[in-house]
């Protein structure tokens, strides 16, 4: 009555062989470099953080520190334009008749050039941020 059933595989059926099992590598226990590991990955993530933060801050100082320097130069140009215009009128030495001893000679005829919409060049500041 109890007929007991062998099986057999085929030769096409395998057996798969795992590796036995180490202990060493349990997924509970800490690996000995972990810990050095994790804090080395903070200490590059915070440090990478603080240079982040101190190149952006520096970069908008640096634009704000060129913005006014550009500014004094205007004043300084224009101050120096002043200083030129009065010492011309202090010397009185630019008149008509020392451009006729330079070899210069009045325009007998004069002809303009009229351009339509085109006042002047007008400096236009780039905003860098």
């Amino acid at each position: 009555m109890g007929r007991t059933k062998t099986h057999k595989p085929s030769i096409f059926q395998g057996q798969l062989q795992f590796p036995s099992f180490r202990a060493d590598i349990a997924l509970n226990a800490e690996h000995p470099f972990e810990n050095v590991a994790f804090k080395t990955f903070l200490a590059v993530i915070l440090l990478l953080t603080f240079a982040y933060i101190y190149l952006v801050g520096s970069s908008a100082l640096n634009i704000i520190a060129r913005k006014e320097a550009l500014a004094k130069a205007d004043q300084a140009g224009a101050a120096i334009g002043r200083f030129e215009r009065e010492y011309f009128a202090a010397s009185q030495k630019v008149i008509p008749e020392a451009g006729l001893s330079l070899g210069l000679v009045p325009v007998a005829k004069t002809a303009y050039v009229y351009r339509p919409g085109t006042v002047g060049q007008a400096k236009v500041t780039h905003n860098e941020i």
